[in-house]
């Protein structure tokens, strides 16, 4: 597992061990970040059930102004860690120790983009995505790794399915902020 590109660009990072563990692949993690390379620019990243913090290191790696990762594994959010500081973009982060659904129930800030890839089999998407709409700054974006035999629907509150992707046993959906009056 390696930044793609951008100022950490070909740097390895490391990942814990074990079956619950699913890194985002190379190939997954290229296309979502074809999907958003012109918007990520000075954008706010919040990078929910973190893991090794790979999509929000790339998305720093490719001009973010800042990201925060959440996770509610203490190695996880080590992990985070050690690989912002290999990869020089640890100024540019906020590591938050915590369970995602209570990060966000106490959130009062915005984001231009949200990246979640909560473990699978547990329907969190369905139950976080309702929390997440007033959480997205003007034309912010949520982006979903999932298993592929999860429903997501095309409207949850203000956001909208923009578009959906399937890579083997992995789905990835992109939500984006809508308000009826635009």
């Amino acid at each position: 597992m390696r930044v793609i590109t951008g100022i950490a660009k070909g740097i390895k990072l490391e990942t814990l061990e074990g079956m619950d563990v699913r890194p985002t692949t190379d190939k997954v993690k290229e296309a979502i970040f074809s999907s958003i390379q012109f918007d990520l620019y000075d954008s706010l990243i919040l990078d929910l059930f973190a893991g090794s913090g790979q999509l929000g290191i790339e998305a720093l790696s490719r001009g973010a102004k800042s990201a925060v990762f959440v996770d509610n594994s203490k190695k996880s959010i080590e992990i985070v860690r050690k690989n912002l500081e290999k990869t020089k973009l640890i100024d540019l982060s906020q590591l938050v120790y915590m369970n995602s659904m209570d990060y966000i129930k106490l959130l009062d800030k915005k984001f231009d983009f949200i990246f979640l890839d909560p473990p699978y089999n547990k329907g969190i998407l369905n139950e976080i995505l309702p929390l997440l709409s007033d959480k997205l700054n003007n034309k912010g974006q949520i982006i979903c790794e999932y298993e592929q035999n999860l429903k997501l629907p095309d409207k949850i509150e203000n956001l909208r399915l923009k578009k959906s992707y399937k890579y083997g046993k992995i789905k990835i959906s992109i939500f984006c902020y809508y308000r009826e009056d635009e």
